[in-house]
């Protein structure tokens, strides 16, 4: 798949979706934080229920997840999520580690044996990580809201045009 079809597809998928423009950008930035915190194996469900307790959109919390957490980016943002939580915590963690933990994830799709993975890799992995993606999900978050706010107005408004001028 083209990368330009594939960013075509997502764009079509949100310009689908239909509610209030503030509901649907706290949706996406959600799914924004949770894409980009080191919890792989948690980020649908996640995002499920704190959209499901916030009353925000699912559905853009997950496209906005599946848009900053694929394949092309993991890698990179748990990088970073490592580098900022060394930096900002007492502790230190190696890279190699973390690249091969990520390795046996990925090589097994199943949810218990990620589980298994991360719960192995020790308090201070796991607060370093948590910690990093934390202090990078804020601000991807906050831009994530406001570009979709923006966004979502956007397309709300020509849909009413739309309407008007049929």
């Amino acid at each position: 798949m083209k990368l330009s079809r594939l960013q075509k597809y997502y764009y079509l998928r949100v310009r689908r979706l239909k509610g209030d423009p503030r509901v649907l950008a706290w949706g996406a930035a959600i799914g924004f934080f949770i894409g980009v915190s080191p919890t792989i194996p948690l980020h649908t469900v996640l995002i499920v229920a704190i959209c499901t307790l916030t009353r925000t959109s699912i559905l853009a919390g997950i496209l906005a997840s599946w848009v900053i957490s694929n394949p092309f980016t993991i890698l990179p943002t748990y990088y970073l999520c490592l580098k900022i939580g060394n930096w900002i915590t007492p502790f230190t963690v190696n890279w190699s580690t973390m690249k091969q933990t990520l390795e046996n994830i990925t090589s097994d799709p199943s949810w218990t044996h990620s589980l298994q993975q991360l719960t192995g890799l020790g308090f201070e992995m796991i607060i370093v990580m948590l910690s990093g993606g934390i202090v990078l999900g804020l601000p991807v978050a906050l831009a994530g809201y406001l570009l979709t706010h923006k966004l979502f107005v956007t397309i709300r408004r020509k849909r009413t045009e739309k309407r008007l001028l049929n």
